[in-house]
Order: C-alpha cells, then sequence, then structure tokens
C-alpha cells in the first residue's frame, strides 16, 4: 500500500511508542509540539495544509450557493409561502440519501408516516416549555413516563433500589450530568476534590467534553482483542480518587459491549459508581435479548450498575433531541439538579443543564414511545439484526476486509492490504455516508431501520465490494480526502488536528 503525505511522516515510530507505553508520553508530545511548530516554514505550511483540507470539504458542506442566503435581516420580513418553498427545495435535496438507506445511523427510523405522525404531536406541544410546569403540567407528566418506561425496559423492575432519571437533550447532556452527579457526590460524600473517571479508550468522546467542563482527570484504559474494555487494567487504575468506572453497551465505534457485571463488581468493592452508556444500545439489548441473540448483562438487573444513559432518539425513534439519564436511587439523581434559593428573581431550580426545553419534543418522544409499543420495538430489532447478520456475511466474504470484534448491528471493518479511508472514499462516491475510526483505523455502519428496506443490505455490498476492487486496482490514487483521514489518525501532535478540527467547525458558520 502506497504511503504518502502527512500521514505516514516519520513519526510512526513515535505513535508506535505512545500506544505502546500509555498516554503520559502525549503529554511529553505535546511538550515537544510548540517549538516544532516555531520552526521557520512551519506555521505557514500549516497554514496551507490548512487551506486544502477546508477547499476540499467547502463544497460538501456548503453546496446551496444558487439558493437565497441571509447574512443580515431582511428590511421586510419575507413571506411565508416563499420561506416554506426554500424549505422545501433544501429538505427535498437533502432527503434522497438518509430515506433510501445510504447513511450510516443518523436517522434510524425515516418512515413517512412515522415522521408526520411525530410532526403533528410536536406542532400540537410547540409552546411547551417544562420550565412552567403550571402552564403545561402535560409536559411534567410526559417525562415522567418516559423515565418510568424506559427504566422498566432496562430492568428497573428486577432492581434492588428505585430507578430515576430525567429526560436530556441527547447523550452528551445525559454523560455530562452523570458526571457531574459523581463529581458533587464524591466531594461531599467523600471529600474527593480532585477526581477521576476510569474508562476504556473506546468510550464516547462525550466523557472527554464533561472532563474539560467539570474539572475531571480521565484515566483511558486499553481494550482487549476483541475491543472490550480490560477489566484488569482498569483494577489497575483505580486510586483512591476514582468516583466512577464508565462501560458502554455497545461501545460506538466498534458496537461491541464491554464485561459490564465483572465492571459493575470492581466498582462495588471500591464503593464507587459504575456508568453504563447505553445511548446506542439501550433500545436494542432488551428486544435483542427478548429475541434470543447472545446479549451479556448491562443494566440494572447486574447489580453494581448506577447509572445508565440511553437515547430514545435514536433506536426509540423519536425525534432528535431526547435522551434519558437512569440512577440507581434518588440520593444520586440529586447530585445532578440545580438549585438557586437567593436570586432576586425567586426560587429557580433545573434538573438538566438546560433552562428552558422544548415541549414539542419532548411530547414526541413520549408518543414514539408509546405508538411503538414492545411489540413495535421487538419487530424493528428483528428486521435490524437480520440485516445486519446479512451484512456481516458479506463483508467477511470479501478478502481484504476484516471484522473487528464480534458485534451485533455496528459494525466496524478494517484491512490489512489496502487504505481502508480510500475505500470509505469510494464509498462517499457511491453516495454512501459511512464513519471513520482510527486507532486502528477502520469503517463502520450502523445498521438502521433504513438499511432494512428491500435490496439496502445488497447495494450496500456490491457498492463494497466495487470500491475495494477499485482501491486494489489503482494503488497510485491518493484520493482527496483519503490522506486527511490517514493524517488524523496517525499524526502524534494532536494539537494540529485540532486545529484543523476547529477550522472545520469555523467553516460550518460561514455564510
Amino acid at each position: 500500500m502506497e504511503r504518502k503525505g502527512w500521514a505516514f511522516w516519520p513519526w510512526r515510530m513515535i505513535l508506535a511508542l505512545r500506544q505502546t507505553v500509555g498516554r503520559w508520553i502525549q503529554a511529553l508530545l505535546s511538550r515537544l509540539e510548540r517549538p516544532l511548530r516555531a520552526v521557520p516554514g512551519m506555521e505557514r505550511r500549516l497554514e496551507a495544509e490548512y487551506a486544502a483540507v477546508l477547499q476540499g470539504l467547502e463544497p460538501i458542506l456548503k453546496p446551496y450557493q444558487d439558493l437565497p442566503a441571509f447574512s443580515r435581516l431582511p428590511p421586510e420580513g419575507e413571506a411565508p409561502d416563499r420561506v416554506f418553498q426554500l424549505l422545501q427545495t433544501l429538505a427535498a435535496r437533502e432527503e434522497t440519501r438518509w430515506r433510501k438507506g445510504y447513511a450510516s445511523g443518523a436517522v434510524y427510523h425515516g418512515g413517512a408516516a412515522h415522521i408526520e405522525f411525530l410532526n403533528r404531536v410536536y406542532a400540537l406541544f410547540s409552546q411547551a416549555n417544562p420550565l412552567h410546569p403550571d402552564l403545561w403540567p402535560s409536559i411534567a407528566r410526559f417525562e415522567g413516563e418516559i423515565v418510568a418506561m424506559t427504566a422498566r425496559m432496562l430492568g428497573a423492575d428486577q432492581a434492588d433500589e428505585e430507578i430515576v432519571g430525567t429526560v436530556t437533550s441527547c447523550g452528551t447532556e445525559s454523560t455530562l450530568l452523570a458526571m457531574k452527579a459523581y463529581r458533587d457526590w464524591a466531594r461531599e460524600v467523600r471529600g474527593i476534590t480532585r477526581p477521576e473517571v476510569v474508562l476504556p479508550v473506546t468510550a464516547h468522546a462525550a466523557f472527554e467534553k464533561a472532563a474539560h467542563l467539570l474539572g475531571l482527570r480521565l484515566v483511558y484504559t486499553p481494550v482487549d482483542e476483541g475491543y472490550r474494555a480490560n477489566v484488569q487494567a482498569m483494577a489497575r487504575a483505580v486510586t483512591r480518587r476514582t468516583i466512577v468506572l464508565v462501560a458502554s453497551a455497545p461501545s460506538f465505534p466498534h458496537g461491541v459491549i464491554d464485561p459490564i457485571p465483572e465492571i459493575a463488581r470492581l466498582a462495588q468493592a471500591h464503593g464507587i459508581g459504575c456508568h453504563v452508556d447505553a445511548c446506542l444500545g439501550g433500545f436494542v439489548l432488551p428486544w435483542a435479548e427478548r429475541l434470543g441473540y447472545p446479549v451479556p448483562p448491562f443494566d440494572f438487573r447486574v447489580r453494581g450498575v448506577t447509572s445508565i444513559s440511553v437515547d430514545p432518539h435514536k433506536y426509540g425513534y423519536a425525534p432528535k433531541g431526547i435522551s434519558v439519564i437512569l440512577y440507581r436511587g434518588r440520593q444520586l439523581r440529586h447530585y445532578q439538579y440545580f438549585a438557586a434559593t437567593d436570586w432576586p428573581g425567586g426560587l429557580y431550580a433545573t434538573p438538566t443543564l438546560l433552562g428552558s426545553r422544548p415541549g414539542g419534543l419532548i411530547a414526541a418522544a413520549w408518543a414514539a414511545m408509546v405508538t411503538m409499543g414492545e411489540q413495535g420495538y421487538l419487530e424493528a430489532t428483528r428486521a435490524i439484526l437480520e440485516t445486519a447478520a446479512r451484512i456481516r456475511d458479506g463483508i467477511r466474504q470479501i478478502p481484504e476486509l476484516e471484522i473487528l470484534g464480534n458485534p451485533l448491528w455496528v459494525i466496524a471493518f478494517t484491512s490489512k492490504t489496502i487504505d481502508i479511508y480510500r475505500v470509505l472514499e469510494q464509498m462517499g462516491r457511491r453516495g454512501w455516508s459511512l464513519n471513520a475510526l482510527q486507532h486502528p483505523p477502520a469503517v463502520h455502519l450502523a445498521v438502521t431501520l433504513r438499511h432494512t428496506q428491500p435490496g439496502v443490505a445488497e447495494r450496500f455490498l456490491g457498492d463494497l465490494r466495487d470500491s475495494v476492487a477499485w482501491v486494489r486496482e489503482h494503488p497510485e490514487e491518493r484520493g482527496e480526502l483519503a490522506p486527511v483521514y490517514g493524517m488524523a489518525a496517525t499524526l502524534p501532535f494532536r494539537g494540529v488536528v485540532r486545529d484543523l478540527l476547529y477550522r472545520y467547525l469555523d467553516l460550518l458558520y460561514e455564510v
């Protein structure tokens, strides 16, 4: 396989050393990065590389140059019909790929009747705000019932303590709130002022965001050959400052479930929390178990699991903007809350990070869960897992590809013989929107109901075979975005990658 560009600078030995010795070496690399960037001409070269990457991204992110744009308020308001027509045009252009099943995850149901029903529910409660429960007590009722239904789905009836929780806006907010609860509990009950969180390297990036915002120290541990958390490594990482252990059900990158009973026992032995990130799998695994699939214990039936985050807006088929955080016992949930008791504006208390929240989304999430029911979730899960099995079998028949771990429906695959990022780029040219992974370089597909439509799995496998063949037969072709993925995956100086990501975010806001 040809190695070109930044992705294969002579720093590969440093990268291998970092992965072998541990993350402490990254601190040393960070110290080295500043003087290296001060080398004459280095910043100029970086700027040129950034510009080249962003120039390649701009047509993808800014494709609407032919349509009206608004960088300031119009002198007079546009006619509602004209505005709606513009919105219809935008929606129609973006609808084809996800509706036909070309996207990994992103849209989990997508059925026209289901979407229309949720839109009608949202319209009924578009003005509702749970910050004012006296005006909209219905929203408080919906939230309570969403929490109760989700808790029972995740083993609350067999738990040794009451399972409680709140509705949040997304999995990241659920993660933030859980980490806040553990931090504040540890500070008040155990006097820990420099809290640490032990988690596998495959845990979601939301935990890194939570650590950044909450002043937590993350202690990452390796995974085993099947990409599951290494419990022995986690045990060695626990100190007197550890407040919680983290596990995934399943992990986002590889779709595998961590050994949660063992991690929960370890947490119990140290008197600390065990948080299960089931944002991706919480609405699949209970039904997969009912259908007879080999689902290891992961929910509140496992003693020692003290909190679970789960997203109804994924495989719960609710509209985007709804997650749930659950706790074993009310005391831990209290550490999530915020209350201001001396504000001149009156008494103020909120259960989550947000103040005002969209009641319409909460109502629509409740409606989605009630209309799906147990049978609806069982049938949806059956279709997804059967489709995923066909896709796994098809990938295994492509000699150049290798599936990572033992996933059920979030399928990560890599290659030891060809550049997997070039395969990803070729799939993109065929209309597919897949996820690029790193450490090791890989691609994954999160199978949804969109992929259970007739012919979609076969189309995916056919395009994948063609993409692999194209990369194999064109070793000299470098690609456009593949070198960028390679750079991000192998460059040891993460500040350069962070700068590029910040500029990517800047680009999103340009008009």
